[in-house]
């Protein structure tokens, strides 16, 4: 029975070549992508456990319509019902300064409190302490008394600092018997003192309320700008209408204190609701005040009336007007009431509007017309006897102030009732409540699933990233356009890679040669390959002797070129290794054998040519080292010397094998070269790119050397590269005896 390697191609679909290759590249880099969405993915785990929770607080306020039965002195100028208050102008009196600065006065929320936590896991322990009374306090860990653990409290009633010091944290930190000192931003003690007692100094003040925490214990305190403590709620807090055209106001705020985000927005409708209570009832008694300052003028006006009309009755022996007097009257005086309650309007038209106001001019306007009417009665009156007019314009002012007078009582009386029950045109549906069960924020499985996919997008990135600035060629045909045939592609070997680890420490009769320890491995087929197609290869060659280089070093020439000679040599060739890199060589390390007495002590004659050659492991297969490396390889290489120890080594061995140092790198294998008959050079995948190839083909070309092919060395499995060039799956065949 004989066993025959066979490559069978499975080639694809032209059409599946880019799905197939961002298909592969993604299982290439599975691992590095799984990396990233699991770096990212413990981070949002570690967040959402980490994270202080914050707690909802919410509110409902109503925004009603004025009552019908409540009407101003301006309520008839228009003949209009008042109108419903918009939603979006109640939200911005709740958020105006007035209001959140009221709430931030009466809950000193300019003064900010923080027990210091330690980094990181400080909070969330602290959170997690349960005490068994309101008093406990938790216990310091690893004796870390400075940081807060759990149970703390403090409360300050008062505190003022230095406007310089405004918007920076101080340091409270507590001493024996509630005792405390205060330090500045800078860390310099400012206050010392005790609970509720008021201590200041140097422009410092504090007035402690309530201290709970273990002696040591640091707080950071602060006094924030009153102004932008307003500006922070104003952002803070949250204002909307509930449904469109609806009426119905939401208020909401997040903290991390459930009561405290309670407290704050039950203070802020209370106050809202209260200043609206007010500046209805303002309205009110800013009416009221106008009407009680004139009714004693107009009261002192119908008293001079009635006294004028009873001294002319008096004189001219009880005059009394006639029928066509008493019609003009009654217009006169009907006109004179309409003109003087418009007046009156107008008089409170002018505290709240301009004179450009459209109700202002309709007012006008109509005032105009009744001041023309009044006009033509004028000239009426003018042509009645001098008597008449004179009781005319006497009774007309009695009526007119009589009027006028019982009218302003009639106002002033529904002024104190609607100020009396004055309730605001918005009230509080649902008072603020917190829910301290169930924390509104972080969404913790938000959190996650957002982390994992930006995770997966980071890691795609990284991964096209690496993947498109891979430098290394990584298929055959890369290679072969440029026009350098693929002699073997030789699988990357985990047992090479694990020898070359241990590489020196072998002990004595241990071989480090793949081809010998692991003859069924992947690259140890691949090499018998080799072996196959270099046989027909150098037919026509001038002589038997194979040159190995390569680009640049860490490609792996040291492994072909050992692991070949011993595959060759096995097929019962005599072969012969030598290690022509007489800079760094070390091919003696892997044939188990010493530097000396190699190649460069050959050239140079301090010993004869049987005694450079070193026997190795494999009967057929000798080994020349590099010798001591010398100050001129190049000049030794170049020497006659080296010719005549060439076709010596020509003459007494089947197949010679010459390692050299890579072509790019320095000059010994253009050299070398010139004497092989042929000329290979090896290409690590992934390391080697297609411009160092091209250059190392130029490079040989320069020096008149005939670069054969290459050796495609430690190729790695990608499911990427399938669709480039095919699968090749390795199997037996079992032959029958022939």
């Amino acid at each position: 029975m004989t066993t025959m390697p066979r490559f069978t191609p499975e080639v694809k679909n032209e059409s599946d070549i880019n799905f197939s290759a961002l298909f592969g590249m993604l299982i290439d880099y599975k691992w590095q992508l799984l990396s990233v969405i699991g770096i990212f993915a413990a981070l949002g785990i570690g967040y959402a456990v980490l994270a202080t929770p914050m707690y909802s607080s919410n509110a409902m306020i109503q925004i009603e319509l004025e009552k019908k039965g409540v009407t101003r002195l301006t309520d008839q100028s228009t003949g209009m019902p008042p109108p419903m208050p918009e939603a979006v102008t109640e939200i911005e009196l709740l958020k105006s300064r007035s209001v959140i600065g009221k709430a931030i006065e009466n809950l000193k929320l300019d003064i900010e409190v923080k027990p210091r936590y330690f980094p990181l896991i400080g909070n969330f322990v602290a959170r997690r302490f349960e005490p068994q009374n309101d008093t406990d306090v938790a216990s310091p860990l690893l004796g870390l008394n400075s940081f807060a653990w759990g149970g703390e409290k403090l409360v300050i009633d008062q505190l003022e600092v230095p406007d310089s010091n405004l918007d920076k944290p101080m340091k409270l930190k507590v001493e024996d018997n509630q005792n405390f000192t205060v330090f500045n931003a800078d860390d310099e003690v400012v206050l010392h003192g005790g609970l509720g007692q008021p201590v200041s100094n140097a422009g410092y003040q504090i007035k402690v309320a309530t201290l709970q925490a273990r002696p040591g214990t640091e707080f950071t305190i602060m006094k924030k700008r009153f102004s932008k403590t307003i500006q922070e709620y104003q952002g803070r807090i949250v204002a909307g209408e509930r449904g469109k055209m609806s009426g119905i106001i939401g208020v909401g705020l997040q903290d991390p204190d459930p009561l405290k985000a309670q407290a704050i927005v039950q203070e802020v409708a209370d106050i809202y609701v209260q200043q609206n209570i007010d500046r209805n009832a303002a309205e009110s008694t800013q009416s009221l005040e106008f009407l009680r300052a004139q009714i004693p003028v107009v009261k002192s006006d119908l008293e001079k009336a009635q006294s004028a009309l009873n001294y002319y009755q008096t004189n001219k022996k009880s005059v009394d007007i006639d029928s066509e007097t008493k019609g003009v009257l009654e217009q006169t005086v009907a006109l004179d009431n309409q003109i003087s309650e418009l007046n009156l309007k107008r008089t409170e038209m002018d505290r709240k509007f301009t004179r450009q106001h459209p109700a202002y001019q309709a007012l006008m306007s109509q005032l105009g017309q009744l001041q023309a009417e009044r006009a033509k009665l004028q000239k009426r009156v003018e042509v009645l006897p001098e008597t008449q007019q004179e009781l005319l314009r006497l009774n007309r002012d009695i009526e007119v102030t009589g009027q006028t007078y019982a009218l302003m009582l009639n106002k002033a009386q529904e002024l104190e009732v609607i100020r009396a029950g004055t309730v605001g045109s918005v009230r509080i549906i649902d008072n603020a409540n917190a829910n301290v069960d169930d924390p509104s924020a972080p969404n913790k499985p938000l959190i996650i699933a957002v982390a994992i996919i930006l995770g997966g997008i980071v890691g795609l990135a990284i991964v096209y990233t690496r993947h498109t600035l891979r430098r290394g060629v990584e298929t055959p045909e890369a290679i072969e356009q440029i026009g350098l045939p693929v002699y073997a592609s030789i699988p990357y070997s985990k047992n090479q890679a694990d020898t070359t680890k241990v590489l020196g420490t072998k002990k004595p009769g241990e071989s480090s040669l793949t081809a010998l320890t692991h003859p069924t491995d992947l690259s140890t087929e691949a090499l018998r390959s080799l072996r196959t197609s270099l046989h027909f290869a150098m037919i026509e060659a001038k002589n038997n002797i194979l040159m190995i280089s390569g680009p640049s070093p860490g490609v792996g020439k040291s492994f072909v070129s050992s692991n070949l000679a011993a595959v060759i040599a096995e097929s019962g060739q005599r072969v012969l290794l030598i290690d022509g890199d007489m800079r760094k060589g070390y091919l003696h390390k892997l044939m188990n054998t010493k530097q000396q007495d190699g190649l460069s002590d050959l050239l140079s004659g301090r010993i004869a040519l049987n005694d450079a050659i070193k026997k190795t492991e494999v009967g057929s297969l000798d080994f020349v080292s590099c010798g001591q490396f010398p100050p001129n390889p190049s000049e030794l290489l170049m020497s006659l010397r080296f010719t005549t120890v060439l076709k010596k080594f020509s003459e007494l061995y089947d197949i010679v094998i010459i390692d050299t140092p890579p072509i790019l790198a320095v000059t010994e294998a253009g050299i070398i070269g010139s004497h092989a008959g042929t000329s290979l050079i090896v290409a690590r995948f992934g390391v080697n790119s297609v411009k160092e190839l091209e250059a190392t083909k130029r490079r040989f070309d320069l020096n008149g050397i005939p670069l054969k092919g290459v050796i495609f060395n430690a190729v790695e499995r990608k499911a990427s590269n399938y669709g480039s060039y095919g699968n090749y799956h390795y199997s037996y065949e079992q032959n029958a005896k022939s």
